[in-house]
């Protein structure tokens, strides 16, 4: 990949999912220097595994960075993990959870981890967090959902960063979480068609809730999508899960400031 240069820090952009770990590096316009490089997501992946497969993919990607940005899957603040739902269980998604993996990573500082790891400022945030900071406008109320293992939500108020709230693990249809009826082993059993109007059902129910003024469906299965979901929905790429990770460091995102506002 051919890029202009620009002066300023570049960013390692790297997005743990519960399949594979992403990675490239950003210049300092947020446009990628390479093409990005992948690593399956290693199992069982105590926190020291999963630790170890970032520095791995960071690596391999050959490029001089500043500083990190990681979307983490699961509910985190301030960098610290208290609950992930994939990498606490024995062979991957779906797979029985280990108690040993839920104490690991229950209070887990990866962000620190991964500073110390990589040798640069880090900052960790959820993985569909930073993938919303690549594409809210900041206008109103907007929400980002994900599509990719499972289900990953974030919420924005006029370009503030909400708490988080995992609705992934919430019951959406026949005892079973988002996360379970909408993730990609579902899609697979499915079939694209039926498991798109599974989705845009769980869009319909989700709107009287939410009252968004503008939902974005991003992720891995985004693009497998062949429903109509409304005028209030935008379908993003995946990539954005990655080209977040600049906009991560254009202002202090987990102190509530709008971003951007420098």
């Amino acid at each position: 990949m051919t890029t202009t240069a620009a002066l300023g820090p570049r960013t390692l952009a790297v997005d743990c999912g519960g399949t594979g770990l992403k990675a490239t590096v950003l210049d300092p316009d947020g446009v990628p220097v390479h093409e990005r490089v992948r690593l399956r997501t290693p199992y069982p992946c105590p926190p020291d595994v999963l630790v170890s497969a970032v520095a791995e993919l960071a690596e391999s990607t050959g490029e001089a960075y500043d500083r990190v940005s990681v979307g983490f899957p699961g509910m985190m603040r301030l960098g610290v993990v208290y609950a992930t739902p994939h990498y606490v269980t024995e062979a991957g998604p779906f797979t029985p959870v280990r108690d040993d993996l839920v104490e690991a990573w229950s209070g887990f500082d990866v962000q620190a981890a991964l500073e110390a790891a990589l040798g640069k400022p880090t900052r960790v945030l959820n993985d569909a967090e930073i993938a919303g900071l690549a594409v809210i406008e900041s206008k109103g109320f907007e929400v980002v959902l994900t599509l990719g293992t499972g289900l990953g939500c974030a919420l924005f108020d006029d370009g503030r960063l909400l708490p988080k709230v995992e609705l992934s693990q919430a019951p959406f249809r026949k005892g079973q979480t988002y996360d379970q009826q909408l993730g990609h082993h579902t899609r697979k059993r499915l079939g694209n068609k039926r498991w798109s109007r599974r989705v845009a059902k769980a869009i319909d129910g989700l709107r009287p809730v939410l009252y968004w003024d503008h939902l974005y469906v991003g992720g891995g299965g985004a693009k497998h999508l062949q429903a109509e979901l409304g005028p209030d929905v935008t379908i993003v790429g995946n990539e954005n899960g990655l080209l977040g990770g600049i906009r991560l460091w254009a202002d202090n995102v987990s102190r509530g400031r709008r971003i951007d506002q420098i």
